[in-house]
């Protein structure tokens, strides 16, 4: 990668770490907060305050990276961080239960996130925008982890108005960050690689496959945002005070990394994803049961966190990369974005359906809610298409007419180890999807440098 290109994904990452460090810093103390709120004694409403960003997201999301196509990219991006900080200002200063749920769909409204991928797609060439995407993957990982461990211990200092308030100063900050570290793109266009594309909307929505990994983003979120409706009451109802939840989360995060790791490495070099998957959807199933039935009891709810983490960690890891690997190439962006608006969608939902079982069945109740979620993603994950030993790499070709452009991908698709070729002639772009030992990458270059010399 260039120093442009590095500096576009290192300020890229930061925006999407700033945003996501303020929205992942309440989930550990939120509902202990609420109790003392005016009307936060009742869990619904506690679980759709929880939830709420997620709905607003879902529906802003895909119209924020369109609207990035025609009036720029900066834009769209800074105008949603306002509405974001505007929604921490006033999710800070609410009064009651009811003005905090305003606050949080207004964060919602903020939608950016389509916006900034189409945005690191600009900046970045075709060959490097895996590894740019793959920054900023891992640096909402590593957020989400941090803000576990720091939110307690920042609750002490300022509480969760004050949190807010910070969250609100962070979308500020990543303003400054778009506006002075991000370069301006030399070229915005359409990417299918990174964004989504209604013609193709109806072809994704009809693949089996995906439809199978968009369930599974939508049931590991719904089960996440259920669960923290549920799980810091019962850590202060255990015996531990709210300042030290700190102390469980970070041996059980550190835990479930290190497992974590060595599973993926061995699922991606011996091409056993499946059964690596299949195995992390079981086990996430087995630390459902086990907070169902050790809810009230502290050693209970450690060792189901543990098992819970590790399990979450896989299979947010490999989710992507399996999307990346089963969707068409040419509605790559489109996959994705279907994706993430599922996983915003069961951000909602586990919220609102945890929040009223709380309320009306108790804890356990919740539990066996994400029971049945992943009991159900179980059975759909055994009949998942094995994911290939692929990689996906992107070359920039320039513009050239339709039938040169399939005469080309003929030929691609010819090379061996090819085993999908798309070449997107309004784009100047080749998507191969090849194998990961064994392609004739001389040859492919050789019919590229060809094709894109005229």
């Amino acid at each position: 990668m260039t120093r442009a290109e590095k500096r576009a994904a290192s300020g890229l990452a930061a925006i999407f770490g700033l945003r996501m460090l303020g929205m992942f810093l309440i989930l550990p103390v939120f509902a202990l907060y609420a109790e003392d709120l005016p009307g936060g004694d009742n869990h619904t409403l506690v679980g759709l305050a929880l939830g709420m960003y997620g709905l607003t997201q879902a529906l802003l999301m895909i119209p924020f990276g369109m609207a990035s196509d025609r009036i720029g990219r900066k834009k769209v991006i800074i105008f949603g961080l306002i509405v974001f900080a505007l929604g921490s200002f006033l999710a800070a200063t609410a009064t009651d239960i009811t003005w905090t749920i305003a606050g949080r769909a207004l964060q919602g409204a903020g939608a950016i996130s389509a916006a900034v991928t189409a945005m690191l797609a600009d900046l970045t060439r075709e060959e490097h925008r895996t590894k740019a995407m793959a920054l900023v993957g891992s640096t909402i990982g590593i957020t989400f982890a941090v803000s576990l461990v720091a939110g307690p211990a920042l609750n002490r200092v300022i509480g969760v108005p004050g949190i807010f308030a910070l969250t609100g100063i962070l979308a500020l900050a990543a303003i400054w960050v778009v506006k002075v570290w991000v370069p301006d793109p030399a070229d915005s266009h359409f990417h299918a690689d990174a964004q989504a594309n209604p013609a193709k909307l109806i072809d994704v929505l009809k693949n089996g496959q995906l439809a199978r990994l968009d369930f599974g983003i939508f049931a590991l979120h719904a089960a996440q945002m259920a669960m923290f409706v549920v799980v810091p009451v019962a850590l202060k109802n255990s015996g531990l005070a709210a300042d030290h939840h700190w102390a469980v989360y970070l041996p059980v995060l550190l835990g479930s990394f290190l497992l974590m790791v060595p599973a993926i490495i061995v699922g991606e070099k011996r091409g056993q994803m499946k059964p690596v998957f299949i195995g992390a959807v079981a086990l996430m199933l087995l630390a459902q049961l086990g907070l169902a039935f050790g809810i009230g009891h502290f050693w209970g709810i450690v060792w189901a966190l543990f098992f819970y983490f590790v399990a979450f960690n896989l299979l947010e890891a490999s989710l992507p990369s399996l999307i990346s690997k089963l969707a068409p190439g040419s509605a790559k962006g489109t996959a994705m974005g279907v994706y993430n608006t599922a996983q915003a969608l069961g951000l909602f939902f586990g919220g609102v359906l945890g929040g009223w079982l709380a309320q009306h069945h108790g804890f356990q109740a919740v539990f066996l809610f994400c029971v049945v979620l992943m009991a159900a993603w179980l059975v759909a994950s055994l009949s998942m298409t094995a994911p290939p030993a692929i990689k996906t790499r992107l070359f920039r070709i320039g513009m050239m007419p339709a039938d040169q452009a399939a005469l080309l991908k003929m030929q691609l698709a010819e090379v061996a180890g090819v085993v999908e070729a798309v070449v997107l002639a309004e784009e100047g772009v080749a998507m191969l999807k090849v194998s990961l030992k064994g392609w004739d990458e001389a040859s492919a270059r050789s019919l590229l440098k060809a094709a894109a010399a005229g």
